[in-house]
């Protein structure tokens, strides 16, 4: 493991998927502390990020640090500073990862944190091989073998989005169980009869904060006869589960999670519950309150 990473770039969903795996691969290499700790820039200073890197404790004497939304530090040329010069001097075996939310421009007030970190990864929206190869590491940690063609099956049915290749490929995985193999017969029973007709679609869209794919696959849900309490629960589990809560599609909530603020989605949830309430309450027309449900949960006014 690397002492200090940086990652950045504009595809979240990668993102996601390599926290992801470098969670699973801490916790194979360091028993003792196979948790990472889960920091946001904004709510934790200088101070405590350096702290937990450089610290060590009996029970714990190294960790994963993972900081979150690390361009809030850049408000403050003296923390980026403060931080850089930290990170060249660890004193424990403890790894670091700092997370850049995506941007239009690189941030160049950052740039003293990337040149200070041992290693900088730029994730770029995949193409489909390299959806393939992403399939194909992640089946290997669970010691899953596929038939060929199996995930390019799935890359071709998720369209190129990502998040939505990594929320098949969840799905794929949950369907094969306790089996070690993967078919092209697995992949037939999972895809969708049609592009964005299923819930994992809706939800990716809603996930990734793109409010006219998500209403554009809303209207496809509801045009499939998916009922609209079976919509509210999925935004619902969608909310708690990026809050903590159990999660039916973990890819989505922690891509969800890594978008939004705590706050914001505490606010996202309420208005899942009120708009749940209005409908029960027969107060208004369903489809506008799903569509605003949407809305909220994506994160437009």
């Amino acid at each position: 493991m690397p002492s200090t990473l940086y990652l950045e770039g504009p595809s979240e969903a990668l993102k996601t998927e390599l926290l992801a795996t470098l969670r699973g691969a801490w916790a194979a290499l360091s028993p003792e502390s196979p948790t990472a700790r889960v920091l946001r820039a904004a709510e934790s200073g200088v101070e405590e990020i350096l702290a937990l890197y450089q610290g060590a404790s009996l029970f714990s004497p190294r960790d994963l640090i993972v900081v979150l939304d690390i361009q809030d530090l850049g408000r403050s040329d003296k923390k980026v500073a403060s931080l850089a010069l930290g990170l060249a001097m660890p004193a424990g075996e403890s790894t670091l990862v700092l997370v850049e939310s995506a941007a239009e421009q690189p941030r160049k007030s950052l740039e003293p944190l990337r040149a200070a970190c041992a290693i900088c990864v730029i994730a770029m929206p995949p193409a489909r091989r390299d959806l393939v190869a992403w399939g194909a590491i992640k089946l290997e940690e669970r010691l899953i073998e596929a038939e060929d063609g199996v995930l390019e099956s799935l890359a071709d049915a998720s369209g190129g989005d990502a998040l939505a290749f990594f929320s098949e490929l969840s799905r794929l995985v949950t369907w094969i169980g306790e089996r070690r193999s993967a078919t092209a017969a697995d992949v037939a029973q999972i895809l969708r009869p049609a592009l964005g007709a299923e819930l994992p679609d809706f939800l990716a869209a809603v996930a990734g904060g793109d409010p006219a794919l998500a209403g554009q696959r809303l209207g496809r849900l509801l045009a499939a006869g998916v009922g609209e309490g079976s919509i509210l629960f999925a935004l619902s589990n969608l909310v708690g589960g990026a809050m903590g809560g159990w999660k039916r599609n973990p890819t989505a909530s922690e891509f969800l999670r890594r978008r939004r603020s705590p706050e914001d989605l505490v606010r996202a949830l309420d208005a899942v519950y009120r708009a749940e309430a209005a409908w029960k309450g027969g107060r208004a027309d369903v489809v506008a309150l799903l569509e605003q449900a949407t809305r909220d949960v994506c994160g437009v006014a």
